[in-house]
Parts: C-alpha cells; structure tokens; sequence
C-alpha cells in the first residue's frame, strides 16, 4: 500500500517545503513538480506531521494546485519531489450547459472524478478547446463537492483518453493533440483507439498459448467462403469489423434437411426477425442491400449455453491496478431477448449476475475459468496492440462442453451491465482501477520511461 499526504496549503509566499522525514532522508531535493510545472525550492524536515507537506500559498500559485482536500501519492527521482498524480481525462462532446456539461455522459465522468478522494489523485476532464499551449496549462473542469468547476492546471502526468466514438477518434485536430502531447511532453496517454474485431482476431492468433479461445474468423470474401463455414458449424455470424453495442450483427443458419438459409437479425425498426431463405444468395441480395460486405466479419458460431431456453453469454471486466498488474473488475452473465441475435440489452437481452442462473458449484466454475481466459487474454492483447491499454471488457461465451469463446474485446467497454443492482460494486470496482492505473504510469514515466516509450 502506497503512502499518501495531505497538501496542507499555509499564508506566506516562502519558497520552503515542510515534509515528513522520511520523504526527505538520504535524498537531495532541490525541486517540487505538480504535472508538467515544476521549481526549485528549500525543503526542510516536518517532525509533527507525518502525513502532511506543508507548501506555501506561492507555491500552490506557481504550481497551479487545485486548493481541494485530496490526499496525493510522491514520488522522488534524482532532486525532483513530484506530487500527484494529476491525470487529465481527454475527451469530446461538451455543452454549455453547467449542470450537464457532457450531456447524458455526465452521470458517468461526475462518478469518475468523485473518486479522486479515493484513489489519490487530482483526475479533470479536459477537450481540445482547453488547452493553452503557450502557457502549458489547461483549463479542466473538476468534480468537487457535487459541482463542476473549471480550474486552470499544469499539463498532466498522464492522459486517459475517453473519446466517445471512433467518428470524434478520427478527427484532425483531436490526433494532433495526442500526438503533440505524446511526443513533445512525453505524457503516456491510455487507452488510445477502439478495437477492430479483425485486426484483434489476427494478432491474437500470433499466440498459440489462447488459440483454443478464438472463434474461426475471415473478412468476407465470398459466398463459398460462408457456404464452408455452413457446413462446418451449421451456422456463422457477420459482423461489422468495427461495430459496437452489438449493431449490425446477423445470425446465419443452414438447415441441411430442408436445404433452406435463415437470417435472424435487428431491422432499422430494431425489431428482431427470422427470415427463411431458398439461397444464400438471395438472402444476401435481400438483407445485405446497401450494407458493405468488405467491411464484414464472418465468424463461426458457437452451441452456447442456455438459459430458459435462450443463450447467454457473459461480460468480462479487466483491468490493470495501480501496481500495473491485469484483475478481473466485473463479471456478468447476459440472456438473449427471445428472436434476439445477440444478448445486448437494447435487443431484449437481460443481464444477470451468475449465482442467479448456476449453482453454486457450477458458479464458481465458470467464474474461475472466464477470469484465467480474460487475464490471459489481457496480457497478449497488451503484448500485440500498440498503445498503453488499461482495460478491456470482453464478451467471452461457454458451449456445451464448457469450453470459453472469445466473441469481442472492447477497449472502451460499455457499462450497461452496471444497472443490475447486485453489480454496482463492481461498478466502483472498474471506475476506480481505471483512475488508479494513472499511478502506476505517472511513477514508469519518471522512473522507467524506457518501458513506457520504448
């Protein structure tokens, strides 16, 4: 367990630091660095608090500290103490609105940065428009005491990107400012880009340790490719390489003794629907219409468990601590809608926790086996993609046999699974690892940076 200190702020404007001992022992410390600011003062032992750094109220200016009580970790390298850590929080979408500065995302960044108190950390949210490039400072808007208010602070030690789509992802100017603050300030910016679902399959198959979790998988090409697949597995799955929230998602079955194609699906309505076919072919010419097939998955389908009758598959959570090591965050099983191609909620799918639906000795079965699948699978996606990831929610599936199959990973998971009561702690559980992890990364990038920006 980290130590943490209160900043204790007091009426003068003397360039002396007042510290523990035992922060300053055996070290020679001639600097203080809040973020990217950082100046050279005197520091000097502080024998009746040891909890406590004592900074005048110059200092808080010259630093531009937020004057909020929130205890912040240390760290020293060579003559630099650095407290913090200061952790901006990238995004898009803000509106004009006080109460409602994100629009309906607001719910979810007001329960992020409420845990700053908890993880130790001075976390803002901050957009484009923000930044003062001249100055190095940046206008962020901070979460305290149920309000938002907007503070100007230094560059932060590390940036968690939580851009809404991959539409804000691939805008110009966005690019450019992770780029500048990547490779000029050297600032480890996590959780960059979302996943394409092809991309992820092949690097995954780079290794054979978690081949055995990979569903066959192909960009579409032909007919006769989907024809193999038919009658390899009876039915396949196409999906958009870059979908999300299970949109655009068909079920393909083959019923080899009628010799007739069905295609179940959500239409533009959202309505669910099976639709019988006397040729591949001409189903395609009839659901696929307009849709681009070369930005199509084909993958095998799986026999998965079920549940009153419907399949279920399962939400996996992970995420990397404030140590850098990988942990199971949330686990949720989630029950198709009836007619329904995926179990996703806004398609009639319900979410469960798995002590709901098992036994006790079948519960804790395939809550060991998701968890060992999702960490392993966790760290070779974090050895195959580029980029910092620290967390990913995956939508892993269980056959008949017991054996688990990977169907999606997400790097920016959707938190839906989080409206089931008995899954709130789990909620708390993925936000607050998601801000500690900005600990792990402010102490590499001053200590280790050859790890971060190799």
């Amino acid at each position: 367990m980290r130590k943490r200190y209160l900043i204790e702020i007091v009426q003068n404007d003397q360039q002396i630091v007042f510290c523990p001992p035992s922060i300053i022992q055996n070290k020679q410390l001639t600097r203080i660095a809040f973020g990217s600011k950082s100046f050279e003062v005197e520091f000097l032992p502080h024998p009746d608090k040891n909890n406590c750094i004592v900074i005048s109220r110059d200092i808080q200016k010259q630093l531009t500290i937020p004057n909020l009580p929130i205890s912040l970790h240390v760290f020293t390298d060579q003559q630099t103490l650095y407290i913090g850590p200061l952790v901006g929080i990238f995004t898009s979408g803000f509106t004009q609105e006080q109460e409602q500065p994100l629009g309906e995302r607001t719910e979810f960044f007001s329960k992020l940065l409420s845990l700053n108190k908890t993880v130790g950390a001075f976390a803002f949210l901050f957009g484009e428009p923000d930044i003062d490039w001249e100055q190095g400072t940046i206008e962020g808007l901070f979460f305290h005491d149920n309000a938002w208010k907007r503070m100007v602070v230094p560059f932060p030690n590390v940036i968690y990107d939580r851009l809404p789509n991959r539409r804000s992802e691939s805008i110009p100017k966005l690019q450019r400012v992770k780029e500048r603050l990547q490779t000029e300030y050297l600032i480890p910016w996590y959780n960059p880009g979302f996943f394409n679902k092809l991309e992820i399959y092949e690097r995954l198959h780079q290794d054979a340790s978690i081949e055995r979790y990979l569903p066959e998988s192909h960009p579409f090409t032909s007919f006769s490719l989907i024809e193999t697949m038919l009658s390899k597995y009876g039915h396949v799955y196409i999906k958009p390489k870059n979908g999300s929230l299970g949109l655009g998602i068909h079920q393909i079955i083959y019923d080899k003794h009628s010799d007739e194609y069905y295609c179940r699906y959500q239409d533009q309505e959202e309505i669910n629907r099976l639709r019988k076919f006397p040729s591949l072919e001409l189903l395609f010419k009839w659901v696929f219409a307009n849709k681009p097939l070369e930005n199509m998955l084909v993958q095998q389908g799986i026999h998965l468990l079920r549940i009153e009758k419907q399949a279920v598959d399962f939400r996996v959570h992970t995420n990397k601590d404030d140590f850098g090591n990988w942990q199971v965050s949330a686990i949720a099983a989630k029950i198709a809608g009836t007619g329904s191609v995926t179990t996703h909620k806004r398609n009639g799918g319900r979410i469960t926790t798995l002590s709901e639906i098992f036994s006790k000795e079948d519960c804790e079965e395939y809550i060991e086996k998701l968890s060992q699948a999702a960490l392993q699978l966790s760290k070779v996606l974090e050895e195959n993609i580029e980029g910092i990831i620290g967390e990913i929610g995956f939508d892993l599936g269980i056959d008949r046999n017991g054996e688990i199959w990977l169907f999606e990973a997400n790097s920016k998971p959707g938190r839906s699974i989080f409206s089931h009561p008995d899954l709130k702690h789990f909620d708390f559980l993925t936000r607050k690892l998601s801000l500690a992890f900005a600990i792990f990364l402010t102490e590499q990038s001053l200590l280790h940076p050859e790890e971060l920006f190799k």
